[in-house]
């Protein structure tokens, strides 16, 4: 019996560590995707997006995503470009919160809080590649994450997993999920591309004209930390209820864009429109649905560095679009909740469809 149980162990710790990739460490590496007219290429270190190479209005193709040429660059850089970010995406107000009466405090990378999950949250670090086939009428890559009890000082361990497919007409799907494995812990997972229409080496991203499906926002503190209020977006900077250029209204903000939108048509699993993009100069239009309740609007604001090309990238290079549940939720009991529970798994999903004009 002794012997029977030790084995069953060593099973239960093997499976774990290839999941963790302890087993057999997951070299850093690029991989493609391709269907019709659109390319993709993504990298393992946080299951990110590298590129999306696509036709403008006169066929050019063009790469719409800002990132590097390297995998090390992504390795020892900072902007989460194209990154799958978590255990919780966003922030958590001092670095803290508590559990079903545990108080737990996470590892500050944001000042006094938490940013995407902590220093070594799930965009700096490696995942393993579970599938991947570039043939069919479903082109797609699946990437899995294993985070242990404790890792940035959240609880519980954690299998996450996130599935990006190209179907149909130039579209992308992405689907996020996460199983508690043995206690309940916050999750909101969020995919970190930088977009640019006109292409990633274009300049700003201010002639784009965006329409955002969310009439209220979280209001923030001084710190970027939700207050637990709401606040309707008309007659304000942040009114994009029907298309308009982001230059015409950034003016009334200094810092740019870095907001939530509460998206209007509720929480569930049926997928809502959360915005669309329009660039006039490529003719080039993104479209977002999903599933989550809100969705993160940022502008690259402080963005500073070299990427593709030797291109520098600065302020305003492109726009974030994350869907997401709403930052700070752990600490906000009257914001729809992130705690999954061992038997109740998290499921997330966006569409961008894509065309011209």
């Amino acid at each position: 019996m002794a012997k029977i149980i030790v084995l069953c162990c060593l099973i239960i710790l093997a499976a774990f560590g290839s999941v963790h990739g302890s087993s057999k460490k997951q070299e850093v590496g690029f991989y493609e995707l391709k269907k019709g007219d659109i390319s993709m290429k993504f990298t393992n270190w946080g299951a990110a997006i590298v590129s999306l190479i696509l036709p403008d209005k006169h066929g050019k193709l063009t790469d719409i995503v800002l990132g590097f040429d390297s995998t090390k660059e992504y390795q020892t850089n900072a902007p989460s470009f194209g990154a799958l970010v978590g255990r919780v995406a966003n922030r958590i107000g001092g670095a803290q919160f508590t559990l079903n009466g545990t108080h737990y405090k996470l590892i500050a990378n944001d000042g006094n809080n938490t940013l995407h999950g902590g220093p070594k949250g799930f965009g700096h670090v490696v995942w393993k590649v579970k599938k991947h086939s570039n043939e069919g009428h479903t082109p797609h890559i699946v990437f899995t994450y294993y985070s242990v009890d404790g890792d940035q000082g959240f609880p519980g361990a954690l299998l996450a997993t996130v599935r990006y497919a190209l179907i149909g007409n130039n579209q992308l799907s992405i689907t996020m999920k996460a199983k508690a494995l043995n206690k309940p812990t916050p999750v909101n997972l969020a995919q970190h591309a930088y977009w640019n229409l006109n292409g990633h080496n274009s300049g700003d991203i201010l002639s784009n004209v965006i329409q955002i499906f969310g009439s209220q926002i979280t209001l923030l503190d001084s710190h970027l930390i939700p207050t637990g209020k709401f606040e309707s977006v008309k007659g304000t900077p942040y009114d994009f209820l029907k298309p308009h250029p982001i230059k015409s209204k950034i003016n009334g903000l200094p810092n740019g864009y870095d907001i939530n939108y509460v998206l209007d048509d509720g929480v569930g699993y049926k997928l809502k429109r959360a915005a669309v993009v329009h660039d006039p100069k490529s003719g080039r239009v993104l479209e977002l649905s999903t599933n989550a309740p809100g969705v993160q609007f940022y502008t690259s604001n402080t963005l500073d560095i070299k990427g593709k090309g030797g291109f520098e990238y600065k302020p305003f290079a492109a726009l974030c679009l994350e869907t997401q549940a709403f930052p700070d939720s752990v600490n906000h009991p009257n914001f729809p909740s992130t705690i999954v529970s061992p038997g109740k798994p998290y499921k997330h999903y966006m569409l961008f469809k894509f065309s011209t004009y």
